[in-house]
């Protein structure tokens, strides 16, 4: 590990009391002698709603920016943006969480000072997650085609569900009547593919699961595949679009655009501390063997 690092920061532009943590993470940057460069929007927030010291950052813009690790500061919708941000640079990303939950960001802040010593130490693994690629046929889709969460097709309207005719490697797999079908990596096994019945999937197990969103039907059920499978999605509606959102990212499409889902050539590199595995993070977060009655 070199021992002058860079570090590029992000951070939750939202929540005005929870900018309080930056000053400490400043502190314990430049007490290492650390580089430092800020995204140009979490600078101005900061700038504006905290007293942490920004002098000497450097601003950059956008994805404009070389780093040697990536900080991201908030809850998982702050990292999954910072992930959108690296791209496919290979870029490890810390997170920070200031949020709730925080299965992405999940170093508290007053775990920072130890989780540094460590990085400085190159005690820490760099866990490669895989990414999923969107494809439109029909329709130029026009934000960042990559989730490493989720891809979901959910309906445009509140009254109407949609049909989504699923195919995988060509082959027909089922036509859901729905308000939606999520297909998550195993990364986004535990946030919204979850909340609607979605099975947890090892980060390590090279899966995908496709999940329902509130189906007509009872007996329709998640189901796991491989993630080196395509899977192509048609689309019917009685509006005539539907929405098809990627990592929390929205665009309306119209009826007729047929969707192909696959790995992405790049995976994204999330920091871990040693002693945090997987199976603790579960436990931790989801109160695993928790007596609630107590």
């Amino acid at each position: 590990m070199p021992q002058t690092m860079k570090f590029a920061l992000f951070g939750n532009t939202y929540q005005e009391r929870k900018s309080a943590h930056v000053t400490h993470l400043l502190e314990i940057l430049r007490s290492k002698g650390a580089e430092i460069c800020i995204s140009s929007e979490f600078y101005s927030f900061l700038m504006h709603h905290s007293r942490a010291n920004l002098c000497g950052l450097d601003v950059f813009e956008g994805s404009d920016f070389t780093a040697d690790m990536v900080l991201s500061i908030g809850g998982d919708g702050t990292f999954l943006k910072a992930a959108s941000r690296v791209g496919d640079r290979g870029i490890p990303i810390l997170g920070i969480n200031t949020g709730r939950l925080g299965f992405l960001a999940d170093i508290s802040p007053d775990q920072m000072e130890e989780a540094f010593e460590e990085i400085y130490q190159g005690r820490y693994q760099a866990e490669a997650r895989r990414v999923l690629q969107l494809t439109c046929e029909g329709q130029p889709l026009k934000g960042y085609p990559y989730g490493l969460n989720e891809i979901a097709v959910l309906k445009r309207d509140s009254s109407s569900m949609i049909t989504i005719h699923a195919f995988v490697n060509g082959n027909l797999l089922n036509s859901y009547q729905a308000d939606g079908l999520i297909i998550a990596t195993p990364t986004g096994s535990t946030g919204y593919s979850l909340s609607v019945g979605g099975p947890i999937l090892v980060p390590q197990s090279g899966t995908v699961t496709l999940t329902a969103v509130a189906p007509h039907t009872l007996n329709m059920r998640p189901i796991v595949l491989r993630d080196d499978w395509e899977i192509t999605l048609d689309v019917e509606s009685r509006s005539h679009n539907f929405l098809v959102s990627i990592d929390g990212r929205s665009e309306t499409l119209h009826e007729g655009t047929r969707l192909r889902v696959c790995r992405a050539a790049h995976d994204v590199k999330i920091v871990k501390r040693l002693s945090h595995t997987f199976f603790n993070t579960l436990r931790e977060k989801m109160m695993w063997g928790l007596d609630t009655r107590i």
